[in-house]
C-alpha cells in the first residue's frame, strides 16, 4: 500500500491516476499558460495579470481576470513594482521660470497641445549616462529622448528637437499653442532653452511648487523606465549600450505597451483611432 499524510492509497489506485487523460480544463489550463508566458516574455517581463489579461483579449484569447491571476501563481510570475523615483533636477534659484500653465493639470483634449519633460539618470561603468524624455500628454507617447554623458541644456534640447521633428511641429495662427511643461530645473530655466521654445512656437511652462506632483505625468514615465528597463539589467556598461537598449524600449512603449489612460491601448494606437475620428473607441 502506498500511503500519504498517514492515508492509505491502493497501488492501482495511484497508477490508474497517473495513465488517466487530462481534463479539458486542465488542458486548456496548459495552453492558456503557454499565451499567458508568451505575453509575459514579449513585454519586458512587467505586466502584471491585469495588463496580460488586456493583451489576450486583444488577441482574441477568451479568459478571464481571476484565471490568468490563478495561472501566473502557477508558473510563479507577476508584474514589476514602481519604485520611487529620484530627482535629477537642480532648480536654479536666480533663473528667470515660466508661468505654471498646468497647475497639475494633466491633460490634453489632442496631440500637440501639452508635452511634459524630464531626465534621468543611469550608472555605467565609464560614467554616469542622463536620459531626457518629452511626452504628449494627450497619448502619453514619448515624442522625444536623448542620451548624453552631460546634463547640460543641449541634453533636453535634444530631446525636444526629436519630438519636434518626429511631430513637424509648426504653429499656425488662430491653432493651440503647444506648451511644454517641466520643473525648474536649471536645464529648462536657462535662457536658451527658453528662447529655442519660443523660436518653435512653443509656450514653456514651469511648475511652481516644487515637488514631484508638479511634473507627475513626467516622473511616472521616468519611474517606468527605471522599473521597466534599467534596473531589470542590473549593470550597464556605456552610453552607447544605454542608447540602443532606449531606443528599444521606447518603440515598445509608443508601439506595443498597454495604458490605462489610452483605454489599455498603445499611445501610437490611440492616437491613430483619433486621427481617423472614431472617438467613441477612445473611451471603450
Amino acid at each position: 500500500m502506498l500511503t500519504e499524510f498517514g492515508v492509505k492509497i491502493a497501488p492501482s489506485t495511484y497508477y490508474a491516476a497517473l495513465a488517466r487523460p487530462k481534463s479539458e480544463r486542465e488542458l486548456r489550463d496548459e495552453e492558456l499558460m503557454r499565451e499567458i508566458t508568451r505575453v509575459y516574455e514579449e513585454n519586458y517581463r512587467v505586466y502584471g495579470a491585469r495588463k496580460i489579461w488586456r493583451q489576450l483579449r486583444r488577441e482574441g484569447v477568451a479568459v478571464g481576470r481571476g484565471r490568468v491571476e490563478r495561472l501566473m501563481r502557477r508558473l510563479g510570475i507577476s508584474g514589476v513594482v514602481r519604485g520611487k523615483t529620484v530627482r535629477t533636477t537642480i532648480s536654479d534659484k536666480d533663473g528667470v521660470r515660466a508661468a505654471d500653465l498646468v497647475k497639475r493639470q494633466f491633460t490634453a483634449g489632442a496631440p500637440n497641445r501639452l508635452w511634459v519633460a524630464d531626465f534621468t539618470y543611469v550608472a555605467t561603468w565609464a560614467g554616469t549616462v542622463y536620459t531626457a524624455f518629452a511626452i504628449d500628454v494627450f497619448s502619453r507617447k514619448i515624442v522625444g529622448w536623448t542620451c548624453s554623458m552631460s546634463k547640460e541644456t543641449d541634453l533636453v534640447l535634444d530631446a525636444i528637437d526629436m519630438g519636434l521633428q518626429q511631430r513637424d511641429y509648426r504653429h499656425n495662427d488662430g491653432a493651440d499653442k503647444l506648451i511644454h511643461h517641466s520643473d525648474a530645473g536649471s536645464q529648462y530655466t536657462s535662457f536658451r532653452f527658453t528662447q529655442h521654445l519660443i523660436d518653435s512656437g512653443i509656450d514653456a511652462s514651469i511648475g511652481t511648487v516644487g515637488d514631484a506632483y508638479d511634473n507627475a505625468l513626467a516622473e511616472t514615465t521616468i519611474g517606468l523606465y527605471k522599473t521597466e528597463l534599467i534596473k531589470p539589467q542590473g549593470s550597464w556598461h556605456n552610453k552607447k549600450e544605454v542608447e540602443i537598449a532606449t531606443a528599444a524600449w521606447v518603440e515598445w512603449y509608443n508601439d506595443q505597451r498597454l495604458h490605462e489612460a489610452c483605454g489599455y491601448r498603445p499611445p501610437t494606437e490611440f492616437e491613430a483611432l483619433y486621427d481617423s475620428g472614431d472617438l467613441t473607441s477612445l473611451v471603450a
